[in-house]
């Protein structure tokens, strides 16, 4: 067995070609692969939607559930992060940082930061799946074995390009409204027809745009999206959000991708949800400053920006300013 790892790796170092090759056709199967985790959720769970299903879940609370703030709440923030993400806890310093900042400055908010948008049944990749010890090493790995974190990142594209796919998006998309939903009782009774501002990054933007839909059915909710250098597609969503606001920092060239790969977002794709949604003014573009995709300088970087200044602070003054907070009931 040894041997053959060893031919096998000797073999690799052959050529870049070989490596590249070996890499397409295991992205190939992969993405090939990947609703399938989508459509056993749907067996599983999803006929619960369709009140076939008598025994729903019951969602532990949330140890950080304020019950002081009942009377007062009539707001969600609900967090989506990127790619990159490994779990639904897995937030940086500074996305907690923005959180507590944003729920400081607005206590009709709460925030709702445990949803993982790269999985329709709201598990984590270190949970009971077959792949799990391959996510557990690419996440933990140090050292130049880092780059291996990589994985994670491709693994969780398949799922965002899951979620702006027209034949498996509805399920998938579903799944994570209904994981929205469930998170978000666990935090706190959900009031009738709340506010639910669906914050996101990256790939977690598109996510959030799918559910939309179905939150807005579930709930009859008022339903605001706020991007933070997103990429998104132009169909999903725009037709139920109130508003849909999209911030971009001034060194995100990833945040563009969206507008290049999805026709919906062309500009002659006059009649796509997004760009009706432009034309009525319920999209707004706007500059959150000198911020870069991710990364110490990125929305929710720590590092210096301007006289004290971080760069999630920047952020935080972006997010504030919009017309988005409601008054208290």
């Amino acid at each position: 067995m040894w041997r053959l790892l060893v031919k096998l790796i000797f073999w690799l170092r052959g050529g870049s070609l070989k490596l590249l090759t070996i890499a397409l056709i295991i992205l190939l199967v992969w993405g090939t692969l990947s609703p399938v985790g989508t459509l056993i959720w749907w067996a599983d769970e999803g006929v619960q939607l369709l009140g076939l299903k008598t025994n729903p879940k019951v969602m532990p609370i949330s140890p950080n559930t304020s019950i002081s703030k009942s009377s007062q709440l009539n707001c969600y923030i609900v967090f989506l992060p990127g790619v990159g993400d490994f779990s639904a806890n897995q937030l940086t310093s500074g996305e907690e940082l923005f959180l507590d900042s944003l729920v400081a400055a607005h206590p009709n908010c709460i925030a709702v930061s445990d949803v993982f948008p790269y999985s329709a049944a709201n598990e984590s990749l270190g949970g009971k799946r077959v792949l799990a010890p391959l996510w557990n090493f690419a996440d933990r790995a140090q050292g130049w074995l880092a780059i291996s974190n990589v994985v994670i990142k491709i693994r969780n594209l398949w799922r965002f390009a899951i979620s702006a796919d027209p034949r498996y998006g509805p399920i998938y998309n579903q799944g994570i409204a209904t994981a929205i939903i469930e998170r978000m009782t666990a935090q706190q009774p959900i009031p009738e027809k709340p506010q639910i501002i669906l914050l996101g990054t990256s790939g977690g933007v598109q996510v959030a745009l799918g559910a939309a839909d179905y939150l807005k059915r579930r709930l009859e909710a008022n339903i605001v999206v706020v991007s933070l250098g997103g990429v998104f597609a132009g169909t999903n969503g725009f037709k139920v959000s109130d508003r849909v606001y999209h911030l971009h920092g001034k060194f995100d060239w990833v945040e563009n991708i969206g507008a290049v790969v999805f026709p919906s977002r062309w500009r002659w794709s006059v009649a796509s949800p997004f760009n009706q949604a432009r034309l009525q003014n319920r999209y707004t573009v706007a500059s959150s400053g000198a911020h870069a995709h991710d990364g110490a300088e990125g929305y929710f970087g720590e590092n210096l920006h301007n006289k004290g200044v971080t760069y999630v602070d920047l952020t935080l003054q972006q997010v504030n300013q919009l017309p988005i907070w409601l008054a208290k009931k």
